[in-house]
């Protein structure tokens, strides 16, 4: 059954994909939430807010469809990065693009020497969550207090474990 599938591929950003960016993000957030300040910011401005602070921005590309979803991995430290602004618009849904994209993203992050790889979230995107389960995050108290104030919305946080901790 997955033949029948049409073929996605992962899309750099470009400034000619800005809008892309914005309005798939602004569908997910404005049919669940509140638009809040960070997000117009982010969004609005996605070559400044990432791309100039050395983040990247993907899109996933359906064949028969066109740029159906993105994801950004934005830089919060040194060596530490937020998973960010991921969503597949709603036409695009069930085709597995999601899962595609989070682990293109997750692909790019292991080439990037990232120390931290962290999101942020809320319980009610529960499909969400549980796509970042099967990719290996993990809940995180520590991620939550220490950037879960970014967004009024946000209730879960989450962790990547990128390479072995080694004991004190």
């Amino acid at each position: 059954m997955s033949d029948l599938l049409p073929t996605l591929r992962i899309v750099e950003f470009h400034d000619g994909l800005a809008k892309k960016f914005h309005d798939i993000n602004a569908q997910w957030i404005e049919s669940m939430f509140v638009m809040e300040p960070t997000d117009r910011q982010t969004l609005e401005n996605p070559r400044e807010m990432i791309i100039d602070r050395d983040g990247i921005i993907l899109f996933v590309e359906a064949a028969d469809l066109g740029i159906v979803g993105t994801v950004a991995l934005m830089k919060t430290g040194e060596g530490v990065y937020e998973l960010t602004k991921m969503g597949v618009l709603e036409s695009a849904r069930g085709r597995k693009a999601g899962e595609f994209l989070l682990a293109a993203c997750i692909r790019r992050a292991r080439t990037m020497n990232l120390t931290r790889l962290y999101l942020l979230t809320n319980k009610i995107c529960a499909a969400a969550i549980h796509l970042y389960e099967k990719a290996g995050f993990r809940h995180d108290t520590e991620i939550m207090e220490q950037y879960g104030k970014k967004y009024e919305r946000c209730d879960v946080a989450m962790s990547f474990p990128l390479q072995r901790k080694l004991s004190a």
